[in-house]
């Protein structure tokens, strides 16, 4: 996945923002609330994180290519980082990270999800 591609379908997702922070990776959030980031050095890409259930963790996190995320998951967070090849392929890219949004959102205060259109569920 370009990194072109990771911001398009990101912000392809309703009420998603995006800013560029630490260091330069490519920081996705709704209602304020990160669900991906991804990092890309001389267009080769470093790393996309998300967010991922306690199976998912337990299945993706000794995966080639994945591994649980630096800092987030050191910390208790369940979120995977897909950092080399052969990881996942980017339709897989895809939909973890629209779980991520999913899991991200349905957490958000009722109001902010109002406020966001987002009041049907995520």
């Amino acid at each position: 996945m370009t990194l072109d591609e990771f911001n398009q379908f990101c912000g392809s997702l309703p009420a998603a923002t995006h800013v560029v922070q630490w260091g330069g990776s490519h920081v996705w959030k709704v209602g304020g609330k990160l669900f991906a980031l991804g990092r890309w050095e001389d267009g080769e890409v470093r790393g996309i994180t998300f967010k991922v259930s306690h199976i998912a963790f337990e299945v993706l996190r000794d995966m080639p290519g994945l591994r649980p995320a630096p800092y987030l998951a050191s910390r208790g967070f369940r979120w995977i980082q897909h950092h080399a090849r052969p990881g996942l392929s980017d339709e897989e890219l895809e939909n973890h990270i629209a779980r991520s949004y999913d899991m991200v959102a349905a957490a958000l205060p009722e109001k902010t999800r109002k406020e966001l259109g987002l009041s049907g569920g995520a």
